[in-house]
């Protein structure tokens, strides 16, 4: 039974319109959920203590109002040393973000009343986080968690130009404009992956590397369409360099389930994997453009229930991990 609530809700996702639309939404919340009480971020990072705060506060569910990023901060702040503040505090998601790509993965509707309703009659699934190490923006080793992908290359080149004058006409078409500006001066790179800890170093000359808890980026793209998000393991989709020509020709099977029928696509899974480059590759970090390689990842097996739909088919048993 929740007993307490609380939305951490990011007035700035999707150019603002999270702002715009929350006073709405918040009339229909608190018609189906009951009294919530609202934080509203002010910066980046601000929504993880946020949600460290409201937790140690004794809320049961905090609720994640904006993109992509703004649901990563918050399950960043459920965890400290890997682990849950406290067990049992579910975590909700209405998404108005600009990519909004994990509650594609999650089967949270966009309809607004209809992600409410799954707040109010939702069941919790204790889904995988992966925990990232990598040289930040600044130039210093970071770490943090993710609950979607990760991806480097030009990925990481199309995350940091997505906040874009497209935005205000949805996710897909922001994204969509920022991969055709990053074809245009993309020249690849090389590339090495560790998987397991084997001490076999895999080299590749890569248009982008995805490794992916949840299935979608970019607005829609469906890098990891095999990831399931309680299986303890994490899928990699390896895209060796296309030059403009090949993207334009392959964009539909690169944007669908079929991406792995390609002949330049490389399908791997691993628990622990290890990424350098001999140049500066930058990376995304659910959604959010973050610094650079060389990396490291690993999987932390179901540490955060998540509110999805009782009759959501992600409840079947996952496939035994090979």
């Amino acid at each position: 039974m929740i007993r307490r609530a609380a939305a951490i809700v990011n007035p700035s996702a999707a150019g603002g319109r999270a702002g715009r639309l929350w006073p709405s939404m918040a009339r229909q919340l608190r018609e189906r959920v009951g009294d919530v009480t609202v934080r509203c971020t002010e910066s980046a990072g601000h929504a993880t203590a946020l949600a460290g705060a409201l937790i140690e506060a004794e809320h049961d569910l905090i609720i994640a109002v904006g993109g992509d990023g703004t649901l990563s901060e918050v399950a960043n702040g459920y965890l400290r040393n890997d682990e849950p503040i406290r067990p049992n505090v579910q975590l909700g998601f209405l998404p108005v973000g600009t990519g909004s790509d994990f509650r594609r993965t999650l089967r949270i509707p966009a309809d607004v009343r209809q992600a409410i309703e799954i707040l109010a009659t939702g069941k919790p699934l204790d889904i995988d986080v992966g925990r990232v190490t990598f040289v930040g923006l600044d130039g210093v080793e970071r770490r943090r968690h993710f609950i979607n992908l990760v991806s480097f290359g030009m990925g990481g080149e199309v995350a940091a130009g997505a906040k874009n004058c497209l935005t205000a006409f949805g996710g897909t078409a922001a994204f969509f404009g920022a991969t055709l500006r990053t074809i245009a001066s993309y020249r690849g790179r090389r590339i090495e992956l560790e998987l397991d800890g084997d001490g076999h170093w895999l080299p590749f000359f890569v248009s982008n590397v995805a490794v992916g808890n949840g299935q979608y980026h970019g607005g829609g793209m469906r890098p990891c369409p095999t990831a399931l998000l309680s299986d303890g393991v994490l899928e990699l989709t390896v895209i060796d360099y296309l030059n403009a020509f090949e993207i334009a020709r392959d964009i539909r099977v690169l944007y669908s389930e079929n991406v792995y029928r390609l002949p330049k696509v490389h399908h791997l899974r691993a628990r622990r994997l290890s990424a350098r480059a001999d140049e500066p590759t930058r990376i995304e970090v659910d959604g959010e453009p973050l610094g650079w390689l060389p990396l490291e990842i690993e999987v932390l097996p179901r540490r955060l229930p998540v509110l999805v739909s009782p009759f959501s088919p992600l409840f079947a048993p996952p496939a035994a991990a090979s």
